[in-house]
């Protein structure tokens, strides 16, 4: 697959990603969507994503880990994907900790 289609994958994940989460959430905390890791054969993609506030993230993660078969159901049903990979979701720590280094190197 050409460098160009895998990133119109990934894009079209983390596009579909992030209506998923906002469509299947309760409102209690806000979900962003922040990157998608695809694997070199694209057959496992992971959904990065970040929680506000951050208490949230275990319920978070909990949650659509729970939802990743209906996810892929939304998937078929929204996309053009011929071949839905693997899906997994986790909390973005480098998306995180570049936030968290943003706000010390305000604060001096």
């Amino acid at each position: 697959m050409s460098e160009v289609r895998k990133q119109r994958l990934k894009d079209e994940l983390k596009s579909l990603g992030a209506q998923f989460l906002e469509l299947g959430g309760n409102g209690s905390s806000l979900l962003t969507v922040t990157d998608v890791r695809l694997s070199g054969d694209q057959k496992h993609a992971t959904i990065l994503f970040t929680t506000f506030p951050e208490s949230f993230e275990k319920t978070a993660l909990e949650f659509a880990k729970r939802k990743r078969s209906e996810f892929k159901q939304f998937l078929r049903d929204k996309s053009r994907i011929p071949r839905i990979p693997h899906i997994d979701f986790e909390i973005d720590f480098g998306e995180r900790n570049r936030q968290r280094i943003d706000e010390l190197s305000n604060q001096g």
